[in-house]
């Protein structure tokens, strides 16, 4: 099974930013406005849940050639035959590279976070498939960013392709797009947009520039 690519515009979907507005309602626009790659990253929910809502979001992007992800669980991956799995730093000391892909067998995608130039280089060569770079900017959902000083660098020094994450915005987007970025994560920049569907495919042009 060959791998999904990694690239274009990565909607991290979360209920807790979603201002109340259907979790589900949200996906659908996203993936109607064009995103390649949705991450379920629900922390609230049980893991009865966690199967009922990754089944349907799976087949969502099946239907729709969008890659599939799911956060920290491996298992929960491969049971619900997901396209991957996105672990943070502390995910990798219960869960190794070389761990997961047996878990997840072949074909599968591992992103992993990475928080600084240091770490981004350090994670590329445990061999994951992407690395998350990030926060660069300052978002509500971390209480700190890292900034852009070495973004250029991991770009072009990374051995494998760079999502960047983080408070990106369209009044920040070009400094990223000048240093070469193709590749972002969003999470509220999608969910709270009044229109969720015009503003992915906003997105989804500005990084074809």
């Amino acid at each position: 099974m060959a791998k999904k690519r990694v690239g274009g515009l990565y909607l991290v979907l979360s209920e807790e930013y979603g201002n109340g507005r259907s979790i589900w309602e949200i996906a659908c626009e996203a993936v109607a406005g064009g995103i390649d790659i949705l991450q379920m990253r629900e922390k609230g929910k049980t893991q009865d849940e966690l199967r009922c809502f990754g089944l349907a979001l799976g087949e969502l992007c099946r239907s729709n050639n969008v890659a599939f992800i799911v956060n920290d669980d491996p298992n929960l991956a491969r049971e619900l035959d997901a396209d991957g799995v996105h672990l943070g730093q502390e995910d990798l000391l219960r869960y190794p590279i070389e761990t997961v892909r047996r878990i997840l067998g072949p074909g599968k995608i591992i992103g992993v976070s990475t928080h600084s130039p240091e770490q981004a280089m350090l994670t590329c060569e445990l061999g994951p498939d992407y690395i998350a770079y990030g926060p660069v900017f300052p978002t509500e959902t971390k209480d700190y960013s890292i900034g852009t000083a070495g973004a250029r660098a991991v770009l072009q020094k990374s051995s494998c392709p760079v999502v960047f994450i983080g408070g990106i915005n369209p009044s920040n987007l070009d400094e990223l797009l000048a240093m070469g970025v193709r590749t972002i994560a969003l999470i509220r920049g999608i969910m709270q947009a009044e229109n969720i569907r015009e503003r992915t495919a906003w997105y989804k042009e500005k990084l074809r520039v």
